[in-house]
Order: C-alpha cells, then structure tokens, then sequence
C-alpha cells in the first residue's frame, strides 16, 4: 500500500496555496467565523455610536449657537462657496457606492472588482480633502475667516461671526479628520486585497471599513445643508 507524502520536494512540509480568505480560521475565543465576524460587527457599530455621540454634540453646540445669533450664522453661511459643496457631497455619495459594491465584491470572491472600488474609494477620500483644503480652507484662512480670537475678516456683518466659523471650523475640520483616517484604512485594504486576503470566506475588514465610511458620508449629507444652505 502506498501513501501520498505530506512534505514538499525540498524535505519540509507542504505548504497550502489556496488563498489566504480560504486559509483563514477564526481567533482561539471565536467558536467559527461566523461567531467572530458577529462580534467583530458589533463591536464596530458600538464604535460608530461613539462617533454619532461625538458628532451630536457639535450638531446641538450648532443649534444653540444659531438660535442664539441667527444674523451672524445666515451672514457667515453667505462666505461659503456652495458649488464646491455640493460637489464634494456628489464625490462622497459616489464613494458611497463604490465602497458597498466593494464589499459585495469580497463576499462574492471578485478580487478584481474589490480593488477596483478601493482605488475609486480611495481617489474620491483624496478628492474630497483636496477641495476641501485648496478651494475652501486656503482662501478663507488667508481672507481672516477664522474662529474665535484668531478672526481678522474686515468686511463682517455681525459682531458674532467668529462663533459662526468656529462652528464651521471645528464642525468640518473634524470631519476632515475622519476622512483622513479612512483614506488610510483604504490604503490597508488595498494592501491586504492584493495579498488575496479577502474573500466569500472571509471579508470582515471591508465591512467594518465600509460601515466606518457610511457614517463619515451620513455626517456629510447633515453638514451640507446646516452650514451652506441655510441662507
């Protein structure tokens, strides 16, 4: 009787070539994948409810504020240049897309198709903080519409317009920052997808990413009329 060796050419054992996602096994504590891919779910949402706290208050700080000194937010709103905000609202409701169809693409097994809407992700995250920066923050920084004591614009309206851009300021430079932090967990998961890390069994972290980005989108689609349409 003959048997099949388990060791390579080269005296060791063999090594696996399926794909990583296919050699994937859960964590010790996870009982399987599913197990695991639940928790690590939920432990995602239970973040992102943080993040809806966070964002809550700057949108109640917003509310007050504008009840207190309607002239100086309708005044202020007047300075901001809606075109480039609505088209950073198009650019983030189509990575808004490309990132769900990106997640269909993992547990479906098209790898492909997975990079390809990483990368658009990815370029529109870019996009966003490009025009944000070039066509908004430089002009208005350089103009003295500033927050609190650093305000030095000569043609305001209203003695309350530097509560109006603190507002404006630390509303959208934290969402900003949020942006930032997906391009690079977009960049880790083009890195990992090239690796062949992702697949029908086994897609967690383009999920969790996904889910991450809905909520930087959704925060958008609020401060877009709070803070441009309001005049």
């Amino acid at each position: 009787m003959s048997t099949i060796s388990t060791d390579s050419g080269h005296g060791g054992p063999a090594q696996d070539e399926r794909p990583y996602h296919e050699q994937y096994h859960a964590a010790h504590h996870f009982r399987n994948r599913d197990h695991e891919f639940d928790a690590v779910k939920m432990g995602v949402w239970l973040f992102l409810a943080t993040e809806i706290l966070l964002f809550s208050g700057m949108f109640c700080a917003y509310a007050v504020f504008r009840m207190l000194h309607p002239e100086a937010f309708i005044n202020g709103s007047h300075y901001l240049d809606v075109e480039y905000g609505l088209i950073n609202t198009l650019v983030l409701l189509l990575s808004s897309y490309t990132v769900a169809a990106g997640v269909r693409c993992a547990q479906v097994g098209d790898l492909r198709g997975l990079k390809r809407n990483i990368l658009i992700t990815l370029v529109c995250g870019v996009a966003f903080l490009a025009i944000k920066g070039i066509f908004e923050y430089g002009p208005k920084a350089m103009q003295g519409k500033l927050p609190g004591v650093f305000f030095s614009y000569p043609n305001a309206h209203d003695p309350n317009e530097p509560l109006w851009w603190g507002v404006y300021w630390v509303a959208t430079g934290i969402h900003a920052s949020h942006v930032i932090v997906g391009i690079g967990l977009f960049i880790w998961l083009y890195l990992r997808a090239n690796k062949k890390h992702f697949g029908p069994r086994h897609y967690t972290a383009v999920e969790g990413v996904g889910l991450y980005w809905h909520i930087v989108d959704i925060v958008w689609i609020f401060l877009f009329p709070m803070l441009y349409l309001i005049h």
